[in-house]
Formats: structure tokens, sequence, C-alpha cells
């Protein structure tokens, strides 16, 4: 289905990084597209650069997203929202696993909820997940609380082509491995030079608009093509690896 065959679009995690870059991209296509972050100084940049619809709102916020989907008829969902903790569920505060659960899944799923029935109804549609080669491989010193929300919104993408089933409404799960943006800073808490010292420079890594061409192929693509999954890491990254430890000593 070319992009003229959709009007209207709403990207969440907007104001940066790869949310920012399928805003653009998807701007550049003709659409109108309702950028949404918390991030409002942010999002006005954005808007003045690419001409897109600024919301300043939190995800999580349920009477704004559904008073939103009430007022606006959206022919394309992206859920990029996310947020990820250092540490592990082990050394977890109880709000930051409301949190993560909070803007990684439950807002997708409201917003899915809100959302597709419109699509079933007109029999047309598009529902982009943002999630992580984490939703798949498991990396030692990784976030418990990412890797299960990332998870559950992989079995969420796969599980909503069946709720679709016999209409054209397309799901699309993106699956990226390392990329560069800025969200190594609040992953690791540290300063955003020093993340990227750390896990950017040197490294021959996909940009944010990488990630938007990946998706509006995704998008751009025949109506009886559903380009379902699409894991997109560095060429010189790999999911593999076992890792094994001896015991502390008693």
């Amino acid at each position: 289905m070319p992009f003229s065959d959709y009007k209207t679009a709403l990207v969440t995690g907007a104001s940066s990084g790869m949310g920012a870059a399928i805003v653009e991209r998807f701007c550049k296509e003709g659409l109108k597209v309702h950028a949404l972050a918390r991030s409002g100084d942010l999002l006005q940049e954005l808007s003045k650069r690419t001409g897109c619809i600024p919301l300043a709102v939190d995800v999580r916020d349920l009477k704004a997203i559904t008073q939103l989907t009430q007022e606006v008829q959206f022919d394309i969902l992206v859920n990029c929202a996310g947020i990820n903790f250092p540490g592990s569920i082990v050394s977890a505060e109880a709000e930051q696993i409301d949190a993560e659960i909070g803007v990684n899944l439950q807002s997708a799923m409201h917003l899915v909820r809100l959302i597709m029935p419109g699509m079933l109804k007109r029999d047309r549609g598009h529902i982009i997940n943002i999630t992580s080669i984490a939703a798949i491989y498991n990396f030692v010193g990784s976030n418990t609380l990412y890797h299960t929300t990332k998870a559950a919104m992989h079995m969420l993408s796969r599980q909503l082509r069946v709720d679709a089933i016999g209409k054209r409404v397309r799901v699309t799960e993106i699956c990226p491995g390392r990329v560069a943006t800025d969200i190594f800073a609040h992953v690791n808490g540290t300063d955003a030079t020093t993340a990227r010292a750390q896990f950017i420079d040197g490294f021959e890594l996909p940009l944010a608009s990488d990630i938007a061409d990946a998706i509006a192929f995704a998008v751009a693509a025949p109506i009886a093509v559903n380009i379902s999954n699409m894991e997109i890491l560095p060429t010189l990254q790999v999911a593999a690896g076992l890792t094994t430890v001896k015991p502390e000593p008693v």
C-alpha cells in the first residue's frame, strides 16, 4: 500500500532518537503526523523542522490519549516510547517496575485498543511496534524489566496479526540492536558524553534514520505484503554467546 493511501500517523516517543527520525520520514512522505512525547521543547523544534503536530503528553496519561484518539482517526500507529533503567530486577525500585511496564507495554496496549478497532472497520491501517533484540535474546548485565516488557511487546505484535485476520490491517515489529542514539546515557545513568564514548564512538552503527527508512519500506510495501518482523543490527554486532561463571567462595 503506498503512503498516499494513508493520511495520518501517531508516533510516540517522538522527541528524539528513532521516534524523531520516524516523524521526519513520515512528514516527508506527506502524512499528517502527530508527534507525542513528554519533552515539549524538543517537540517544538521537531515541529518547526518537519511540520508535525507536537503533543507534549505523557504516553501513560490515559485520559489524554483517549481524547486524542477520539478526535483524530489514525491510519498508522508507531509505538516507539520506551524507557530503560540501569540495573536488574533485584535492585529495582517499585516505581521503576511500574514506570517501565506503563511506558513500554501498557501505554502501547491502550493505544492499540483505542485505535485498532477503527482500522479494522475501515479495512486499512498499520501498527508498528519498536521493540528490541532484547525482546528475543538475553544479555548479561541488562535490565530484566526492559527485556520482559519488550518480550511482551514482541508477543503482542504477533497476536495483533491474529486479531486482524481477514482485514487489511498490517502489523510490523522492528527489533533494533545497537543504534547510535542518546538512549545509552539514560540506561547507564551517565552523561551523554561518557555514554557516547562507551557505546557509540568508534563503532559502525545504524542511525535512527536507518530505522525510519526500514519502517518506510514496510509501510510502502504492497497491500498484499505484511513485513511482520525485522531485526536490524549493526553488521559488526551479533546476538550470541553463553556466559558461565565460577561460584563465589563460601
